[in-house]
């Protein structure tokens, strides 16, 4: 169903545009095949609940660039990129991956500086990324089919979604422990993580509209939250102990803990502009790029190093660890005062996962639609219910050990989002000359008129070898990795990019010159 800007504006919503649905299977303006006819009963009720209730359903489809909301191009609209990142990053899970610089054996100075510069890294990597929203009107994997090349896309769009959910499950975990705490234990975290997925489950169904209506009305309360908690324990962070990892084995550890949080941000570059896509194509590339990176830093920023600030509390306080091993909304009902406070927050921080949820599960269905064009013609809605039951079991599986879980995942999300970025940014600077008149846009969807891949699969693979060498995990250390300190040093991010880029460039020239695309 095609919605009017006028009715969007009305909204200050991102929902039903004219869309760009060319294929080679599907050409533009052709009527939906009627061989499935299951699917396409689907499709018509995802129409009709598009019609009474706004559920989203053009999908992946090309938005184009005349039918675009003009709401989105005063500071008002621009802002809402801010408000999204926002709401979406500063929630108990960013709180709780500040505490892995505690538990590597750095201090708290090596924390709150690693954090700062390893945010920064990440969230400029995705700020970029997301430029490339408007002026294509394509959500990110499709804007990687002209880099990396059709199926080495697919594999992106795979990604994705392994990441998506982790990221959903780790905010249901953390929400789940919130509510439990604000229930005196009276609801289990295993019941607490069901009711935050199904809560962020309902926005995601909706689709954009409903998420940048949350993070617009939320991001603001979660700010004021994270910083009374900041406050309230800044005077117990512990300056003076010394980091228990010193010589190569402290550098092993500062490396690691930078490669956690530059995942923590950068992981985003593999579908930032899926929420750009409604936004006008003249909009300034340095307005979207800031708006973003601001809203990812700062929040990343507040919510690390407070939980930096309170770990590095916990051995001078008995009390806290003990809290502390019992969950994280254990612990922040303990450290906030007075008591009153600190079940107000905790209420309200269940909802923080619902802001890092609802945005993670509705882009992975988007990224599962762009994995191969058979799955694209199932519902949105679809997917997103099957996303919700991945996320219900990865987050009960893992409510039990989070910090392990968030260091296990964190370390990974950088590797292939570097690689992305690579990938992204050379094919448009040096091969397409920095200007989207040499994207053929209108053959996004056409594997034909796209590359190949040879030279964006290349990179990857030798990106993805790089990253293996200098990868360090609780549960696989590569072997450059092993060679810093006792316990190694993270450095696949850093390998990964030489890889890349090293490989690349050469592959892509002589891809073009070969076949010419």
């Amino acid at each position: 169903m095609n919605r009017t800007a006028n009715d969007i504006e009305k909204e200050g919503a991102i929902t039903g545009t004219e869309i760009d649905s060319s294929s080679e299977e599907i050409p533009a303006g052709s009527p939906r095949p009627s061989k499935i006819g299951f699917l396409e009963k689907l499709r018509n009720y995802e129409d009709s609940l598009d019609r009474k209730l706004g559920v989203e359903s053009h999908s992946i489809q090309r938005q184009l660039p005349e039918n675009r909301n003009s709401f989105y191009a005063g500071w008002s609209g621009q802002l809402s990129m801010f408000a999204f990142w926002m709401g979406g990053c500063m929630n108990l899970s960013t709180f709780a991956t500040g505490f892995l610089g505690w538990e590597l054996g750095l201090d708290l100075r090596q924390s709150i500086l690693i954090i700062v510069f390893g945010g920064m890294a990440g969230s400029a990597i995705t700020g970029w990324c997301a430029t490339m929203g408007p002026p294509t009107g394509l959500r990110q994997v499709s804007i990687c089919r002209y880099s990396l090349g059709w199926y080495p896309a697919k594999v992106i769009a795979i990604l994705n979604v392994v990441q998506e959910i982790g990221w959903c499950a780790c905010g249901s975990i953390t929400g789940g422990q919130a509510l439990s705490a604000f229930s005196g234990g009276k609801v289990g975290t295993d019941i607490g993580v069901i009711i935050c997925t199904v809560v962020s489950f309902v926005f995601s169904f909706f689709g954009l509209t409903a998420c940048y209506r949350f993070a617009k009305y939320t991001w603001f309360i979660f700010g004021i939250i994270f910083l009374i908690m900041l406050g309230e324990t800044a005077r117990f962070g512990d300056l003076t102990t010394a980091p228990s990892a010193l010589g190569a084995t402290g550098s092993g550890a500062a490396l690691t803990f930078f490669s956690i949080m530059y995942g923590s941000s950068a992981c985003c570059a593999g579908y930032a502009s899926d929420f750009y896509v409604g936004y006008p194509v003249n909009i300034s590339k340095i307005n979207v790029f800031l708006l973003t990176f601001l809203g990812l830093f700062l929040s990343t920023n507040i919510c690390a190093i407070s939980g930096a600030v309170v770990a590095s509390a916990l051995p001078n306080n008995e009390h806290w660890n003990e809290q502390y091993n019992a969950g994280i909304g254990f612990l922040i009902q303990t450290m906030v005062y007075p008591y009153a406070l600190a079940q107000i927050m905790l209420f309200l921080l269940m909802f923080t996962a619902v802001g890092l949820s609802c945005g993670s599960m509705y882009s992975a269905s988007l990224s599962i639609q762009q994995s191969t064009q058979k799955l694209a013609v199932v519902p949105r809605f679809i997917w997103t219910v099957i996303c919700f039951a991945a996320v219900v079991a990865l987050s009960l599986a893992g409510s039990d050990r989070l910090l392990v879980f968030l260091q296990n995942f964190l370390s990974l999300l950088g590797y292939y989002a570097t690689a992305v970025f690579i990938c992204l940014i050379t094919e448009h600077y040096l091969f397409r000359r920095g200007s989207f008149d040499h994207y053929d846009l209108e053959a996004w969807n056409q594997p034909g008129k796209l590359p190949m891949g040879y030279a964006g699969g290349l990179a990857l693979i030798c990106g993805i070898v790089g990253a293996v060498l200098g990868m360090a995990t609780t549960w696989y250390t590569g072997v450059v990795a092993k060679r810093i300190g006792d316990f190694g040093g993270d450095v696949g991010n850093e390998l990964c990019f030489l890889f890349a880029l090293i490989v690349y460039v050469p592959a892509r020239s002589r891809e073009m010159r070969l076949l010419g695309r």
